[in-house]
Order: C-alpha cells, then sequence, then structure tokens
C-alpha cells in the first residue's frame, strides 16, 4: 500500500516453485536405496521379498521420471552406482529420513504422545474443573504441548472459530450462539445463593426460592442482571436490585462474607467458599443454571489430544458430587 512505511509491510512468502519437482515415487527410492546398499538386484529384491524383475522396472521408472540418465552400470556381477547415482543417493536419504520422521510424529498425534492443544476456559470452569482435567491429562500425556486461555464464552468462541483454540469449554450464561459448534455436553449446572453466616436463612434446612431474596442487596458481575447467573431470578418473577458490582468470586463472597449483599454461586465455583459464608440451593423449577460444554468447530477434524481431553473432563464431571465440588458440608445447611 502506498504510503506505508516499510516496517509495516509484510516481507513476501517465499512459496517453492514446483513445477520442475520431478513426479517420483517415493517406493522407487526406497529400492533405489536398497539397490544402492547392497550393490545387487538379486540381493535387493530378496531383502525388499520382491522378484528381481519388479525390482528392475522400478528402478526403470525412477529413471525416466529424472531424466532417462541410468543410476547404475549393470555388470556381470551385479551393479555399480554412475555418477548420477551417486548425486541422488543422499538425496533419496533425505527423503526416506523425512517421511520416516513425519511417520514418527504422525504416530505420536495419533497415540497422544506429542503435538498440541490450544485450549480455553471460562473463570468458573478455572475453578475446580479444568485444573483437576489438566493435572489428570499431564499425567497421562506428559509429551502434548498444552496452552490455556481464560476468557468469557463469546470470546472464547470467536478465538475457536478462528482457529486459534482448539476446544473451548463455554456454558450457556449470556445466550452466546452455539449452532455452529460441536458441542460435548459436561454437566448441567446447579444454583447456590451465598449468605453471610448470620442471614436469617443460613440456619433453614433445604432449598431456597430466589423470591424470598426479592428485596435483598444483589452482588454480581453486571449491572444487569440478563445474560448471567441472575437470569434465575427474572425466571422467577423478580428483577435483582444489583448494590455492588464485582467480577471475581472471592471478592464476590468477601463482600458476602461483610453483609454487603448477597449473590448467586454455580457449582463449579463452590469450592471457594469461606468459613463466614453459607451456601444455600437454589430451588428453580425453570432450565438448569446453565449447561457446560466442551466445544469446538463443527466440520474441523478434532485432534486425538483434544479427543481425550474432552475424554478427561467428563471423568473429572463424574468424580464432582451431585451438589457441586462444593465447600465442606459443614458450611451447608
Amino acid at each position: 500500500m502506498a504510503g506505508m512505511p516499510n516496517s509495516h509491510r509484510k516481507a513476501p512468502v517465499d512459496v517453492p516453485d514446483v513445477s520442475d519437482v520431478p513426479d517420483v515415487n517415493t517406493v522407487w527410492l526406497r529400492v533405489f536405496l536398497e539397490v544402492a546398499r547392497h550393490g545387487s538386484f538379486t540381493v535387493a529384491a530378496r531383502a525388499l521379498g520382491w522378484t528381481q524383475s519388479a525390482v528392475s522396472r522400478q528402478i526403470s521408472s525412477l529413471e525416466a521420471a529424472l531424466g532417462g540418465a541410468p543410476l547404475f552400470d549393470r555388470l556381470p556381477r551385479g551393479v555399480r552406482l554412475t555418477e548420477a547415482g551417486r548425486v541422488l543417493v543422499p538425496r533419496a536419504e533425505a527423503v526416506a529420513e523425512v517421511l520416516h520422521g513425519a511417520g514418527r510424529e504422525l504416530a505420536a498425534l495419533r497415540e497422544v504422545a506429542g503435538g498440541r492443544l490450544r485450549f480455553g476456559a471460562f473463570a468458573t470452569a478455572d475453578a475446580a474443573l479444568v485444573p483437576r482435567a489438566l493435572a489428570s491429562f499431564r499425567a497421562r500425556h506428559p509429551g502434548v504441548r498444552l496452552t490455556r486461555e481464560e476468557g468469557f464464552t463469546p470470546v472464547l468462541l470467536d478465538r475457536l472459530a478462528a482457529g486459534h483454540l482448539d476446544l473451548a469449554v463455554v456454558s450457556t450464561t449470556g445466550g452466546a450462539p452455539l449452532g455452529s459448534y460441536a458441542l460435548h455436553h459436561l454437566l448441567d449446572e446447579s444454583l447456590y445463593v451465598a449468605v453471610p453466616a448470620g442471614h436469617p436463612l443460613a440456619d433453614r434446612p433445604g432449598p431456597v426460592r430466589l423470591g424470598q431474596l426479592a428485596d435483598a442487596d444483589w452482588i454480581s458481575g453486571s449491572p444487569r442482571p440478563e445474560g448471567t447467573l441472575l437470569d434465575a431470578a427474572l425466571r422467577q418473577g423478580f428483577r435483582p436490585r444489583v448494590a455492588h458490582v464485582v467480577g471475581e468470586w472471592t471478592a464476590k463472597l468477601g463482600y458476602v462474607a461483610t453483609g454487603l449483599g448477597v449473590t448467586l454461586v454455580p457449582a463449579l465455583a463452590a469450592e471457594s467458599v469461606r468459613p463466614d459464608v453459607v451456601l444455600l440451593p437454589v430451588l428453580d423449577t425453570g432450565a438448569p443454571a446453565r449447561a457446560v460444554y466442551a466445544a469446538t468447530v463443527r466440520g474441523r477434524s478434532e485432534s486425538a489430544a483434544a479427543e481425550a481431553f474432552i475424554g478427561v473432563l467428563r471423568e473429572v464431571v463424574g468424580e464432582i458430587p451431585a451438589w457441586g465440588p462444593g465447600p465442606d458440608p459443614a458450611h451447608l445447611p
């Protein structure tokens, strides 16, 4: 672009010109190296389990593809490399090594013994689900290079669609469009309301309806309840009064502990509860608070590492009690 500083111009990408690359069958190269190694069509044929005539045909085809120069002098007893053959040997060996290396790397990918996995997760999943899955996955597949991002579900989905992530742990909170993704269901998360230890409902047995807290001050990650966990309150017919906007879970619980309000806590974040806060199960006759999925891009092949990580996530979910990873039961009513 005219006027663009040189420092901002993209360097041209060198793309190899393949128009003059000979059309060579790698089987021919394998046969060529066997003949060169043994100095004999007969011995090479025996090593390959072929007939001598088949070996001869492969060498003739290779010579024709490379311009017709003979690669071997045919002697009364065996064969000897020509100058053209001597030039070809190191190059054929290099091709063979590259193919062997590719085979090893592809086998490592299939066996989840190598490669990489780039994944993201929303913050609450990072409280318990993801660390447990990550520890288990690393123990089983130490050769896989792992990178992790944290973010809101819509951002993670954008990163996934753009090819920057291989997998994302996402939730249905906020109504992000999920139609173009392959969704691997992990769990339907239950909700708790966190109240200070001295709250009138703290000693009440059984679940509570959010309507019982319609007049309370609420602590939320957003000033508007729509698209947040407070959607559950809207389903129960009241609009919660958000008194404090706090993003991080442990900070929210700090506000609760000092009596500044109450907040909703999903099961996956329940491990962060503190002893001066009580979690009350929420009775919600509507939809679950949110569904949690491992998302991949529909139509894009999943790597063996991604499939293995999804499997580990499901195993970890199976180890979490039905009420969530949660706090010490002594803090539950």
